[in-house]
C-alpha cells in the first residue's frame, strides 16, 4: 500500500508497470489515471491544487487501508499531485490487485470516490475570465454515498 503526494508530473504507463511487477496472486489490475481537462463550452488554462501533504497523505493512506480490508485488495496505491497543473497533466493515479476483477474495480472506484469527495484538496482554475474555486458536485457525493450502503 503506498501513497505518494508531489507536485512534479508522472508518467501514468511507467507507475503501472512499477506497480504490476509485484503482482503474485494476483487475478485483476485496475488503474485509473485522472487528467487536467478543458472543455470547449467552459475553457480551463490550469489547475491549481492545494493541501496540507502530510494531512492529505495520512487520510489517503486511512482511505487505502479501507479499501484493502473492505475488498480485499492484495494491492493499492495512489498518487496525487498538488500544485499548478497545466491541461492534459495527470492529477492522480489509482491502482488496485486484486484476485478477481470485481475486487479490483470496486476497489478503484472506492478510492476514487473518496478522493473527489473526502480527501482535504483544494481546488482553484484559472479561465479565461479568471480564477474560480472549484467546488463539490452532488454527483460525486452521491457516488461516494453508495459505499456507505454496503
Amino acid at each position: 500500500m503506498s501513497v505518494r503526494l508531489q507536485e512534479a508530473s508522472f508518467d501514468p504507463g511507467a507507475e503501472t508497470n512499477a506497480f504490476l511487477a509485484a503482482s503474485a496472486g494476483a487475478g485483476a489490475a485496475v488503474t485509473f489515471t485522472g487528467l487536467v481537462r478543458s472543455r470547449p463550452d467552459d475553457p480551463v488554462s490550469t489547475l491549481t491544487l492545494e493541501s496540507y501533504p502530510e494531512l492529505a497523505e495520512a487520510q489517503i493512506g486511512k482511505a487505502i487501508a479501507e479499501a484493502v480490508v473492505r475488498f480485499g485488495l492484495i494491492k493499492a496505491s495512489v498518487i496525487h499531485r498538488h500544485g499548478r497543473l497545466a491541461v492534459g497533466e495527470p492529477i492522480v493515479q489509482v491502482m488496485t490487485l486484486a484476485p478477481h476483477r470485481q475486487a479490483a474495480f470496486d476497489g478503484a472506484s472506492f478510492l476514487m470516490d473518496y478522493l473527489k469527495t473526502d480527501a482535504p484538496f483544494w481546488k482553484k482554475e484559472l479561465t479565461p475570465e479568471g480564477e474560480r474555486w472549484v467546488e463539490a458536485k452532488p454527483e460525486d457525493d452521491d457516488a461516494r454515498a453508495r459505499w456507505n450502503k454496503r
